[in-house]
């Protein structure tokens, strides 16, 4: 029987002393009830071991974290498994499931400031995420293995975290899974070790990451490793697909768009490149997963490369991943840059400018919906991802190419590894050019009616 995980968390006892909960819910009215308050995780240890046979997962993860306020008890976020021990620095902590919740309650208080560590033994048959706007998420078993993934969240249904993009974090990630079966994940590839009939993989993301960017699959895959640039390639598709389909041919660009994609935003941020190929169609979207972004089998039925696609997640390695937002209600900073990516590169590549694709978007645009804050229901509608889009290319327009790609340049290097809202980026875009342009936001973003061409 595989190990349980453990996840290590520092906490507290009664709520006295000046010690109190921790909240229960990041604040983020997008996303309620994922995330929690009262620590700032710095690093997540996981062990998993996946029988896809019995569909059972088990492991041992490693939360280290800083109080962030004094604490009597704390909440991490974990869906549908059971917890063995917890443990707080070593000590025995009192805990309880409450819905979707993980309650820990530690020996003692935690000081504001203190660093701790929560162990967290776990195991139990995984399950999905609802379907939501995006797709089917979560941990998905299919055919060969599985696949753990989704936006805005998924990391809850594999191990205990704190699930929310405003609490970024490192990764050291190894799974264990039947010999034959790869085990894909984040980060830079470690040591791969066999025993007993099953393998081990490793991987280590060093740069903070946001937990939906964590990601999981499982499978017969044929993976190549490689490197681009001084810096670990890893890509991924299925052994039923033909080495040189669509999807192969697709992944084999990634440096290639990747060193474009600097050229424009500044330099890569992060210390591997790859991405994953899935077949399970359950998965209707691709996603930015760090450093290695995952491709739904819908982005190659028309039986060509798609590297618009390829663009698009990869420019989110620049905005949305390695700038996060501090919430969703400003998705936009994510989507619209990533589109606008797309039409970058199909520039580059001799198609149509970025100029005739604004003028195209422009004319067909609902400009009822905003793009700031859209709304839960749509997050992942046009009006963040094309109208999103217009934004950029119209700021572009207003302050003149130069000032355009340095202010792109400079946001990506003044917030790497952290989180930033409208707000700032619009603050930075004043700075760069020396031109007030929050009525020009305003506008683009929030305006109910189409602003004027610039």
């Amino acid at each position: 029987m595989a190990a349980l995980a453990v996840l290590v968390v520092a906490g507290c006892t009664g709520d006295t002393g000046g010690f109190r909960p921790g909240a229960a819910d990041a604040g983020d009215p997008y996303v309620p009830g994922a995330g929690n308050g009262g620590y700032d995780v710095d690093n997540y240890r996981l062990a998993v071991d996946y029988d896809p046979a019995g569909d059972r997962l088990s492991g041992r993860a490693v939360v280290s974290a800083t109080a962030t306020q004094p604490l009597s008890r704390f909440n991490l976020d974990l869906s549908g498994l059971d917890v063995g021990a917890v443990t707080v620095d070593g000590d025995r902590a009192r805990h309880r499931h409450d819905g979707d919740e993980l309650v820990v309650t530690p020996e003692r208080g935690l000081d504001r400031g203190r660093r701790f560590n929560v162990t967290v033994e776990y195991a139990g048959i995984p399950s999905a995420r609802p379907d939501g706007q995006l797709g089917s998420g979560g941990f998905l078993h299919t055919e060969d293995g599985a696949i753990a993934l989704g936006q805005p969240y998924s990391a809850a249904t594999w191990f205990p975290v704190n699930d929310h993009p405003s609490d970024k974090a490192t990764y050291d990630i190894e799974v264990t899974v039947p010999d034959g079966l790869a085990a894909l994940s984040n980060g830079v590839p470690g040591e791969r070790t066999s025993a007993g009939g099953r393998t081990t993989w490793r991987w280590t993301e060093r740069a903070p990451m946001a937990s939906y960017l964590s990601m999981l699959v499982i499978g017969r895959y044929r993976v190549e490793t490689g490197s681009h640039g001084g810096k670990p390639m890893v890509t991924a598709v299925p052994q039923r697909l033909a080495p040189t389909g669509p999807e192969a041919a697709s992944l084999a660009r990634t440096g290639e768009i990747a060193d474009f994609l600097a050229s424009r935003f500044g330099p890569y941020p992060f210390d591997s490149y790859g991405g994953v190929v899935v077949t399970d169609r359950r998965v209707g979207y691709a996603l930015e997963t760090q450093s290695r972004p995952v491709y739904g089998p819908g982005f190659f039925r028309g039986g060509r490369p798609n590297l618009a696609v390829v663009a698009h997640e990869l420019a989110h390695q620049w905005f949305g991943n390695t700038v996060a937002v501090h919430r969703w209600r400003d998705i936009w900073l994510n989507e619209g840059f990533a589109t606008y990516a797309e039409w970058l590169w199909e520039e580059h590549e001799g198609g149509r400018t970025a100029q005739r694709t604004f003028d195209l978007r422009y004319a067909a645009t609902d400009w009822s919906r905003p793009t700031l804050d859209p709304g839960r229901d749509r997050m992942f509608g046009d009006a963040v991802y094309q109208r999103g889009a217009l934004a950029v290319h119209a700021l572009r327009r207003t302050v003149g190419d130069d000032a355009f790609f340095t202010i792109l340049r400079t946001w990506t290097a003044e917030r790497r590894g952290g989180n930033a809202t409208t707000d700032d980026f619009v603050a930075l875009a004043e700075r760069v050019s020396g031109k007030p342009l929050r009525a020009f936001f305003d506008a683009w973003l929030t305006g109910a009616t189409a602003p004027a061409r610039p």
